[in-house]
């Protein structure tokens, strides 16, 4: 029977962007978004190790092979190979994240064998007038492991199989002599013939895992020949873990900011210190730099700047609880001293969609420090009340205990009036009891706070004279439709806890921002051993189109601290464990004019810099530092205090010559109460973080198109003083 094969690729290469088609001896091309890179240098496809010598790992979005277009009929038709799958997509379009597949379900013809939601999978054969599938939806096809799978048409006897490691696990009768057509364009492995396209950029239904020794047969196998080619699992795990240094030599990819191994972040979350480590939890697509089937992407860190990639936390599932996404949530340790995380589960096939779930660690079962295993819980914690809050709007829940009582707060919104955190207690972190609204807004007088609002905190933040004890209440707005009062800032309000009416009463209605920026949104936080209150966010700020050229999209915001000033004054800092990340002190120098200083600075080059500047303005009406300026400054971003209108600002208008580029000039108030103007700056590839005399921050994101955009040039007038100028090397936190 074996002499039917017409079609083997073993993927032995191990190297390169061309794949052996065995039978013909031809060369296929494997297509890679790395092939001629943009931002980085070309690198090869990702080439792990097979069940037997080499296997390719197609990375979800960008690899797969294309291969001439086969004319022939196939009255019986085998696929067999060997695939190791390390996340399943969400199927959009109803269609299959192909294996491979020549097919064109408009004329219904050719032929697909892939893989669906939740592991399912599927073989699929047209002959131009009639379609027919056949699906094994009870025995998937698990992540992370070796399976052999096997998919048979037997046109003589009408019967479609699907076989998993030597077992049969679906059968589908069909006519008999019926007979497959394939339409004239190209086989593709890895990706579909007619995929769904997000954003206009991202192609969706691929496969995302190892393929090895794919082989064709124009002919029907047997049982017996199929679980003979399956002999076994192999003994070694499958190379599925994803890849840091696939970007290696990336000049936008930051570098000791929190980013995960590859493609999609948005908001981090669930921050906390458990048992001597830092962890960290985010939303994350391991499919693509897209939003997608949204997953909980974990890590561990000792010092919440070194972080090591584990498994995923949680991954939507099958079944009545989140098959539709893992939203953002929160984490608490049980009064057990286990670890619980708290979150917005998904299921579109319910209105509203999303409610409040709840997965526990096995910490207490496995004693593993890294908590990568969690049991979800087997119905919700909390639903959204009939008549409460903003249908649609439910998510992101923050807990915490106080005097024997769990409180749990979760974004909504009052439809008419405001965004606001729903208030539920709980004895047992099981039972939640809906009690009110704890703070409703005001989108009328502050369009700004938006209709609804996302990730919700509250934490003690200080003790006044008295001993009455006030908090800080953080969200960030969302709104229900476009809006010119559309942003992207967190808001904050400092206030009253009144515990026995169970809301928060702000001292000040009006609402506060800690980063003048427009690209800090996301907000997480926790209170670490030391009793900081830490803030991560996430940096957006990146195209379609460029995440799809690098390959990976959005990262956290510096881990920083805030607190009351000994002023009086809120305050933002970055952690001082920052400081274990320097390298080289390139220069330092105190009390010059701007021009002797701007001397000294001119042989300082870097993109991945701390600069602390203090500037006694004189008469400047702008004083402050270009960053990453080529030499003849075609390329430059401008970070400074404007005098005339008391605002720090980023203009960021020649930050690129790249023409989409986003752009622009962003920035707010910052009330220097007469000081010298106080900077401390960090440069982490297309990140800039300035902290603006301890009190606001700026954040924003640039992407330099040119390479020697790397210097730094002062701002001000013959009037500015350089009070002080430090500048250290920053080191990579992922060197190890």
């Amino acid at each position: 029977m074996k002499q039917n094969l017409f079609a083997h690729w073993s993927f032995d290469e191990g190297k390169g962007n061309r794949v052996r088609e065995q039978c013909t001896g031809r060369e296929d091309n494997i297509h890679y978004v790395f092939n001629g890179a943009k931002y980085k240098p070309t690198s090869d496809p990702l080439w792990v190790k097979g069940v037997t010598g080499n296997a390719l790992l197609f990375d979800g979005y960008s690899t797969w092979i294309s291969a001439p277009s086969d004319t022939r009929t196939f009255k019986s038709f085998t696929i067999e190979c060997w695939v190791a799958p390390r996340s399943y997509e969400h199927g959009d379009g109803g269609r299959l994240s192909t294996i491979v597949n020549q097919h064109d379900r408009e004329t219904k013809s050719g032929f697909v064998l892939g893989m669906f939601r939740h592991g399912a999978w599927s073989f699929q054969i047209g002959n131009g007038d009639a379609w027919y599938e056949v699906w094994s939806e009870a025995v998937t096809i698990p992540r992370d492991t070796w399976s052999h799978v096997a998919a048979v048409f037997d046109g003589l006897n009408g019967q479609l199989v699907l076989y998993l490691n030597g077992i049969q696990v679906a059968l589908r009768s069909i006519p008999k002599h019926f007979e497959i057509k394939l339409p004239p364009i190209d086989l593709l492995v890895g990706k579909n013939n007619n995929p769904s396209v997000l954003q206009g950029v991202f192609t969706t239904n691929m496969f995302s895992g190892i393929i090895d020794e794919l082989r064709l047969y124009d002919a029907a196998l047997s049982a017996e020949e199929i679980n003979a080619d399956f002999g076994r699992l192999p003994d070694a795990k499958p190379e599925t873990v994803q890849c840091r240094n696939r970007y290696d030599g990336d000049r936008h990819r930051p570098q000791f900011h929190f980013i995960p191994p590859e493609h999609w972040m948005n908001e981090p979350h669930g921050p906390m210190y458990f048992n001597g480590q830092y962890h960290i939890f985010y939303q994350h697509n391991p499919q693509g730099p897209y939003w997608n089937q949204i997953h909980w992407g974990h890590a561990v860190s000792p010092d919440m700047l070194r972080w090591r990639d584990v498994p995923f936390a949680l991954s939507p599932e099958k079944g009545e609880i989140d098959p539709d996404g893992c939203w953002s949530g929160g984490t608490a340790v049980d009064d057990d001293g286990v670890p619980v995380i708290f979150y917005a589960a998904g299921d579109k096939r319910k209105d509203p969609d999303q409610s409040v779930a709840m997965a526990r660690s096995t910490f207490g079962q496995d004693g593993n420090n890294d908590l990568v295993e969690w049991i979800k819980h087997p119905e919700y914690v909390a639903v959204l009340p009939e008549g409460v809050g903003l249908r649609g709007n439910f998510r992101d829940p923050f807990v915490w205990k106080e005097d024997g009582t769990w409180y749990m707060i979760v974004t909504s919104g009052i439809p008419g009036k405001g965004g606001t955190a729903l208030l539920y207690t709980s004895v047992d972190m099981i039972d939640w009891t809906y009690r009110n609204p704890i703070y409703v807004g005001d989108s009328q007088k502050y369009p700004k706070t938006g209709d609804a609002w996302e990730l919700p905190l509250l934490f003690p933040f200080y003790k006044t004279d008295k001993g009455e004890e006030k908090h800080i209440f953080i969200v960030n707005p969302w709104f229900l439709h476009a809006s010119p009062h559309y942003c992207k800032y967190i808001f904050y309000w400092i206030g009253t806890w009144d515990r026995d009416s169970l809301i928060f009463i702000p001292d000040d209605e009006e609402p506060q921002v800690f980063d003048v920026g427009e690209h800090w949104i996301g907000p997480s936080g926790f209170v670490d051993p030391s009793g900081r209150i830490i803030l991560f966010t996430v940096i957006f700020a990146m195209s379609p189109r460029i995440s799809r050229d690098l390959g990976w999209f959005g990262n956290a915001g510096l881990p920083v601290e805030i607190g009351l000033r000994s002023d009086g004054r809120p305050g933002i800092k970055p952690v001082t464990e920052l400081e274990t990340l320097r390298g080289r002190k390139l220069l330092e120098l105190s009390d010059l004019s701007l021009d002797m200083a701007d001397e000294r600075l001119r042989a300082i080059k870097g993109d991945m810099l701390e600069i602390k500047l203090e500037l006694k303005p004189g008469e400047a009406e702008r004083c402050g530092i270009k960053v990453r300026v080529s030499p003849d400054e075609m390329e430059e971003t401008l970070l400074y205090y404007d005098s005339s209108n008391g605002r720090f600002m980023a203009d960021r208008n020649k930050s690129s010559l790249e023409p989409d580029v986003e752009k622009g000039i962003e920035g707010g108030p910052v009330d220097l109460e007469g000081d010298n103007l106080q900077l401390h700056i960090y440069l982490d590839k297309s990140m800039i973080e300035s902290y603006i005399n301890g009190t606001k921050s700026l954040t924003t994101r640039i992407f330099p198109f040119r390479h020697d955009a790397q210097g730094l040039k002062l701002l001000g007038d013959a009037s500015t003083a350089v009070k002080s100028l430090e500048i250290w090397e920053m080191k990579s936190a992922y060197d190890d």
